[in-house]
């Protein structure tokens, strides 16, 4: 018996799995589960964040990122939309919108800010990982600071 996943091309099959995994990383983030996020990424990662400093390399470093957010956050909701991807047989890259919001410790609810996010992948041992990730905010020229208040 065939499925239909035997008639994909493998651009396609990588795709569907580095999707997939950029799944996992938004139901991880609801979870508020370092250890799932720490399987998703590259120990090497290099992430160029909104917040300081300019780079965070390595997946600790990684991680304390996230750590923050959960500490900050009660609870979780982080989107992605509009997600692209082009994939080569061992590294892929991909553009997408992505929101982070939640509920205070004291209970207000936040919207968040829409961001920019580039994901650089890497093909390990048959599974995609996030190597690079870089999340910015457009910049006002003219006073210097970011736009936080625009909507995809």
């Amino acid at each position: 018996m065939t499925t239909a996943d035997e008639f994909r091309a493998p651009a396609d099959r990588d795709e569907v799995e580095i999707r997939g995994q950029i799944d996992k990383v938004v139901e991880a983030l609801r979870a508020k589960d370092l250890e799932a996020l720490r399987q998703l990424y590259t120990d090497d990662v290099v992430s160029f964040d909104v917040d300081p400093p300019l780079q965070h390399i390595g997946i600790d470093a990684k991680l304390e990122n996230w750590a923050r957010v959960f500490e900050f956050f009660e609870t979780v909701t982080y989107e992605v939309r509009d997600l692209t991807f082009t994939v080569g047989d061992e590294v892929a890259y991909g553009h997408a919108f992505a929101r982070l919001r939640g509920t205070l410790p004291s209970g207000a609810q936040t919207n968040g800010m829409w961001v920019r996010v580039t994901y650089g992948m890497r093909k390990i041992d048959d599974v995609w990982l996030i190597a690079h990730d870089q999340v910015s905010v457009p910049l006002d020229v003219a006073s210097g600071k970011g736009v936080v208040d625009l909507d995809p």
